[in-house]
């Protein structure tokens, strides 16, 4: 699958490179698949809702995955994982033990429902007996298999984020747009959409407890994660590939892969994404190639509109102290949230004490419910925006300039494709330099 790349001005070390070659060959890729017209789609949607057993195709089997198809396989009884698709056949191999370990009646997949390769996700696409894809690969991928799946007439489960680069968003977007009109489902990884704790307290601040919303602060900051030492026998497109955190055209950097939780729970309560994003970051800590080229710490002002704001701290840093919350702040009082905790404080103090059923599941179960009563979710656009607002954050960084939504959204052509998707050599991209590297 050769990529034509035209030019190279990107944030430092990130290719720019046109898609139209890859448009045009993802097209002619997917053409395999039998295109379902909206009739057919809707008839289709209505047999799954009928059905005795929903049957599902994981694309992408490493941890993160494999967790989702768990959570798929527990969410509801008649749930069944029949095919799975990697490029690398050591973690479908492990991912295969794993789920089967968990429960063998409903997660053995033969053999000839197991596929290798860039190209596997299309090989399982093509499966008309596949009824919901997980789309669980390194987020790059994210857009050109929601595309496909789509067009396959697949219900979707999608991991964030949805994409690395505004280009890949607009994909996510339109996308979306032909799986409404179709019928099909779309529920994304934002878990918090769906944790009870943050419903119940999103419903109060629409209520007006902590009056009118005015300003925000959100925090990811951790220690650092794990990382993949390059070995002599992998090109140096496989090791970025299982090293994948660390290159920005692969996870989006982890304002992109992690921090976008909360970035989501901050345009939730501000009722959209933000206009405006100016930010500071850089590598202070990791700064050895075994860890790519993405920063390790990001701060950036968010502007909303009529005048609100937004300060977000994201960092992966060992020995720094951590942090992963949302506080929201109105004219009454605030609200504080985290992972199976919510409370306002204000002139109405509260506390979220009720069980707080499994996210991860809860999303699974939501999707599965929709697909069940003939209104299926869709989530594409918004989680579309909220990956925009953490790549609009990254740009900011990068370049050290400010960068506005409409830039983000309808001018920048930022496209990280690489040239060629096969195992061989893959030039480091540098480090992006703010000041040097140039916005696009």
């Amino acid at each position: 699958m050769k990529r034509k790349q035209t030019h190279t001005n990107a944030e430092a070390g990130e290719t720019s490179v046109s898609r139209r070659d890859f448009v045009r060959t993802a097209a002619a890729a997917t053409a395999a698949v039998p295109f379902l017209g909206e009739g057919a789609l809707a008839a289709r949607t209505a047999q799954v809702s009928g059905k005795d057993e929903l049957r599902v195709g994981l694309i992408g089997c490493g941890g993160r995955g494999t967790g989702a198809a768990v959570n798929s396989i527990d969410a509801a009884d008649r749930v069944r994982l029949v095919a799975m698709a990697d490029v690398f056949p050591d973690r479908l191999k492990s991912s295969r033990s794993n789920l089967e370990q968990h429960n063998s009646e409903k997660a053995t997949v033969s053999d000839d429902m197991c596929f290798v390769g860039f190209d596997a996700y299309r090989q399982l696409l093509e499966h008309a007996d596949v009824d919901l894809v997980i789309l669980a690969t390194p987020p790059h991928f994210r857009p050109m298999q929601l595309q496909a799946a789509i067009e396959a007439g697949k219900h979707v489960f999608m991991e964030k984020p949805v994409a690395v680069d505004p280009v890949g968003v607009r994909t996510v977007i339109a996308a979306g747009g032909v799986a409404q009109r179709r019928g099909l489902g779309i529920v994304a990884g934002t878990q918090r959409r769906h944790e009870l704790c943050y419903l119940d307290v999103m419903k109060r601040i629409e209520d007006g407890l902590i009056g009118d919303v005015v300003a925000a602060r959100c925090y990811w900051n951790q220690q650092g994660l794990w990382h993949k030492d390059p070995q002599p026998e992998w090109s140096d497109m496989e090791w970025q590939l299982r090293n994948w955190l660390y290159f920005t055209w692969l996870s989006g950097d982890h304002i992109c892969e992690q921090h976008i939780h909360n970035l989501d729970v901050i345009n939730w309560a501000m009722g959209g994404p933000p206009t405006k994003a100016l930010g500071l970051g850089g590598r202070e800590t990791r700064t050895d190639p075994v860890f790519g080229q993405i920063f390790d710490h990001h701060a950036i002002e968010y502007e909303y509109p009529d005048g609100r704001f937004c300060m977000s701290m994201c960092r992966q840093m060992d020995g720094c102290e951590s942090r992963v919350e949302e506080v929201i702040n109105g004219t009454k009082g605030r609200s504080i949230t985290s992972s199976n905790r919510a409370r306002i404080i204000g002139e109405t103090d509260w506390s979220f004490s009720g069980k707080n059923p499994n996210p991860y599941v809860q999303e699974h179960k939501d999707l599965i419910s929709s697909i069940e009563n003939g209104t299926p979710l869709n989530e594409a656009k918004r989680v579309a925006e909220s990956t925009l607002t953490a790549i609009m954050g990254r740009m900011a960084t990068y370049t050290g300039k400010s960068v506005t939504w409409d830039f983000a959204m309808n001018e920048s052509k930022l496209d990280l494709t690489p040239p060629a998707y096969e195992f061989g050599p893959m030039p480091m991209p540098p480090v992006a330099v703010p000041g040097r590297t140039p916005l696009v």
